[in-house]
């Protein structure tokens, strides 16, 4: 039995206790054994992590931006001599292949190094005057104190998409790691320590999300709360936020639609599909969830679909290698698909294939896909965060249109044809911040990851997701005249 760990707070650039006595149970999702106990962090916590970045950003702030993408060039640097590390530990609290986690601990340290290559780069502007002997100048500045409550899925990016581009614009930044998968956030503490990263810039509060991440968004102080998670989560988040008048940038999840055509490649389009849905067991917002095939080629679709689902393998990650996935990550997210397959074959649907979890130890369910389903059905309108492939079929691009723009989410949307005509129309009609023709369903770092309706507010990545963490402040200066 390995040691239980027991977590701290990061706080002005030490780890430290929190003031609630409360322990939570981090537990490894394919074996359910205990990995680590975290505290309940407490509002006085919250508070106490956020008057120190309030202290430190002053200084930060004056930094130039070049001397403040150094340091995440530093860090980039560290978690590349510590992946072997990072990588286990994704693994072990949060269920990801070997491979996955790798990816994940490498374009961490990429996509800081990306974000600091916009030291030189982001800018602000002179505007014309109407008035003789008037100058315009508009400056970007950064809000100052900024705080990012994390997922559980990719939680170790995450840090680094809101830490690197607040960091890098003379923010500092509180943090809340999932309770789920927690672990991580400790080594980038550590890494922060190590390069000498100022004391406050960054902050780790642990704890739950009602009364930590309440604290996050409500605490006067803040000048942007970024959220990634649940609906439910963000709606939140902007109640607190909404106290203060808080700015907010949220990415809240998404039933992306994929739309195979008949002139698809369709061996191309399998691929993608169900790498969308074994990717980290199904559990990705910006995968596709629903699948409209053109119904002239449904019965071949199916065909090859099943074909390609009986190479998929599961398992612990920790025994076998050459999974495509591992488990969910908790019983509940289990639970959750039991009844939501259950409900869909209420409805009307049919599961064609595989529809049950794994026996034993672990959160495991084994691939899915259900058929007859209609679009007012739960599960072609709730996001289903698991290995799960529903498939409908349209016999028109306006029909198409139609079906897969009938959600209340927004955020990413695929689409399979060799017509570029086609392709096109598909695109312009498509109501979603993402649409990718003819590949996976995966952003680029200097893309722009935003969504509409309940996916979201604001977006990260690329230049315009660096622009959420500046403001503004023009100024007016009249020259005397001669």
């Amino acid at each position: 039995m390995n040691e239980v760990k027991i977590l701290k707070l990061f706080i002005n650039g030490e780890f430290c206790e929190s003031n609630n006595p409360e322990l939570v149970d981090v537990i490894n999702p394919s074996t359910e054994e205990l990995l680590a106990k975290i505290p309940a962090g407490s509002v006085e916590d919250v508070d106490k992590a956020i008057d120190i970045a309030e202290e430190a950003q002053a200084e930060w702030e004056k930094l130039p931006a070049i001397e403040r993408g150094a340091y995440l060039r530093k860090i980039a640097e560290k978690i590349r001599e510590r992946e072997p590390e990072i990588t286990q530990t994704i693994v072990n609290e949060g269920g990801k292949t070997f491979e996955l986690a790798k990816v994940e601990t490498l374009f961490t340290a990429d996509y800081l190094d990306y974000m600091a290559e916009w030291a030189r780069r982001y800018e602000g502007e002179i505007i014309q005057s109407d008035r003789k002997g008037e100058n315009i100048f508009l400056f970007k500045r950064p809000h100052g104190v900024t705080t990012g409550i994390l997922p559980w899925n990719f939680p170790f990016f995450l840090i680094a998409r809101k830490a690197g581009p607040a960091l890098l614009t003379g923010n500092t930044i509180v943090i809340k790691p999932s309770v789920l998968t927690p672990i991580n956030a400790q080594i980038f503490a550590e890494i922060c320590q190590e390069v000498k990263l100022p004391k406050g810039v960054i902050n780790f509060v642990h704890g739950k999300g009602s009364i930590v991440g309440d604290r996050l968004a409500s605490n006067p102080k803040v000048g942007l709360v970024s959220l990634t998670g649940s609906v439910p989560a963000g709606q939140a988040v902007m109640r607190a936020a909404s106290e203060n008048i808080t700015n907010v940038s949220l990415e809240l999840g998404g039933k992306a639609p994929a739309i195979v055509y008949d002139d698809a490649d369709l061996d191309l389009a399998i691929k993608a599909i169900v790498a969308s849905r074994v990717i980290n067991s199904g559990q990705v917002c910006n995968c596709a969830e629903r699948i409209y095939v053109q119904e002239t080629i449904v019965d071949k679709f199916k065909e090859k679909l099943f074909a390609a689902l009986d190479n998929v393998k599961f398992g612990d990650p920790n025994k076998e290698s050459g999974l495509d996935y591992g488990p969910l990550i908790e019983r509940r997210a289990v639970e959750s698909l039991v009844k939501k397959v259950e409900y869909a074959k209420e409805q009307g649907a049919t599961v064609e294939y595989g529809g049950k979890q794994k026996e034993g130890k672990g959160f495991f369910f084994e691939p899915t896909v259900i058929t007859n389903v209609r679009n007012d059905m739960q599960i072609m309108q709730e996001e289903t965060f698991g290995p799960i492939i529903p498939i409908a079929t349209f016999k028109t691009i306006d029909e198409a249109l139609k079906l897969a723009n009938d959600s209340e989410f927004g955020l990413t949307s695929s689409v399979y044809t060799r017509d570029l005509n086609k392709a096109f129309k598909t695109i312009n009609g498509l109501k979603f911040g993402e649409t990718y023709v003819n590949r996976e369903n995966f952003e680029a770092m200097q893309g722009f990851h935003s969504g509409r309706r309940k996916s979201g507010i604001g977006g990260a990545d690329g230049k315009h997701g660096l622009e959420e963490y500046l403001t503004t402040q023009v100024v007016y200066l009249q020259l005397d005249e001669d």
